[in-house]
């Protein structure tokens, strides 16, 4: 490159260009004169020099109408992660890793952190985009309610951040903050730094700038947060989202929204399980007085049980205390289960009657394992009892009636 120099209206050739127009001449006069300053400069200028690196962004890139929640690590193995978060509830932020959402404060600092696996090339950017959750509001812009947006409270002067972005980066004075022209989607980016020494990830500051509950913003509407991690051209290296709630109490929504998903997880068991079917135990062996033995069951006055078998099947030996309705039985498998065998719950008020039921439901139970000769012999019994104890009854009705007789007869003493 040849350049010419300008000094108090005088025209200096430089050395380069004397020696083009004279190329054959082998010395010039003007070889032992002094070359001026201005010349000098102009030929350090020559020089090729190197100039700080600054961050540029390409120009923006039309983004999709509906940008992708799925979590895509890539070769980088993009991951975010989060720091030892707090339930009280004078945290200003939480993370809940059960439900993959961020609760956080308006205006509160919440700081994420990026890791990576390999080493991320130059130029590459962080972007951070809000979208709504639910599918009805998909292609919706998430955008600031109007009283924040027109409030002074948190748009001060100092921040770059446009006043409808929810979004903002707090100590980064290279944020960028994009608005997409072709679908009006609204986000935030600024260039990635890699881990300091003695740390594994890079740290990202964001700033939600409106509640969840705002009327004529989000509206209680669902939102995720989608960070990527992109190639100076726009290409996605790495994609994590997250759900987010700005609300006054981070702790106690987090806590409350914990609280109902392991609900709704117990009643999806339920309901793969199928309706509540309880096994019948196998009937209860005949019951004697402690020490006594009956149909083939011992039963001494310890309080244990002991399981044998023998060719015709499994048998119990049961070792009964004080209460004989604390006696444990073998359960035997049922393939199929009979009505007559199904158990039924019933919900009892009141400790009396709770008692006066157990004793009816024992005394039923007790009844059909009784053989039935048994109680056709207990029956007979019975009958003799009462055939023996109706004259004893007659007799002594038709005495008493003699007795209230001859008193009626008798004169009164005088």
């Amino acid at each position: 490159m040849t350049l010419l120099g300008f000094s108090k209206n005088k025209l200096f050739y430089t050395r380069t260009m004397y020696n083009m127009i004279t190329p054959d001449m082998e010395s010039s006069p003007f070889d032992n004169l002094p070359m001026p300053d201005s010349d000098a400069a102009l030929l350090e200028l020559q020089q090729p020099c190197e100039l700080p690196a600054c961050p540029t962004f390409n120009a923006p890139i039309a983004g999709p109408s509906i940008p992708s929640t799925d979590d895509y690590p890539g070769s980088l193995s993009f991951q975010l992660s989060w720091q030892q978060c707090s339930i009280a509830k004078s945290a200003t932020w939480t993370y809940s890793p059960d439900l993959n959402k961020l609760y956080c404060q308006i205006g509160k600092t919440c700081p994420v952190q990026l890791r990576v696996t390999t080493p991320v090339p130059t130029g590459c950017v962080v972007r951070a985009m809000p979208v709504y959750k639910k599918a009805d509001h998909l292609t919706e812009v998430v955008k600031r309610c109007p009283n924040h947006e027109i409030s002074k409270e948190f748009n001060d002067g100092n921040n770059l951040a446009p006043p409808s972005h929810l979004i903002r980066v707090e100590g980064s004075v290279q944020a960028d903050y994009v608005d997409d022209h072709s679908t009006g989607r609204q986000s935030v980016r600024l260039p990635y730094e890699p881990p300091q020494v003695g740390t594994d990830f890079s740290t990202v500051l964001l700033n939600f700038m409106c509640n969840s509950s705002c009327v004529g913003g989000m509206n209680r509407r669902p939102i995720s947060v989608i960070i990527t991690l992109e190639a100076s051209d726009g290409q996605v290296l790495g994609r994590r989202s997250f759900e987010a709630r700005i609300c006054a109490c981070p702790g106690r929504d987090r806590k409350s929204d914990e609280e109902n998903l392991r609900k709704q997880e117990r009643e999806q068991e339920r309901e793969q399980q199928g309706p509540a079917r309880v096994t019948p135990p196998p009937p209860p062996p005949p019951l004697a007085v402690n020490g006594g033995i009956r149909n083939n069951l011992v039963l001494p006055a310890s309080g244990q049980i002991t399981l044998s078998s023998d060719s015709e099947g499994p048998s119990v030996r049961v070792f009964t205390g004080k209460r004989l309705r604390k006696a444990h039985y073998l359960a035997t498998k049922r393939s199929r289960l009979d009505e007559k065998e199904e158990l039924f719950l019933i919900p009892v008020r009141g400790r009396e009657n709770y008692e006066l039921l157990l004793h009816l439901k024992e005394s039923l139970e007790m009844k059909q394992l009784v053989p039935q000769q048994a109680i056709e012999t207990y029956r007979q019994q019975q009958l003799h009892q009462q055939q023996q104890l109706v004259p004893r009854i007659m007799k002594a009705l038709v005495k008493k009636e003699h007795m209230d007789k001859r008193d009626d007869k008798s004169p009164p003493e005088k």
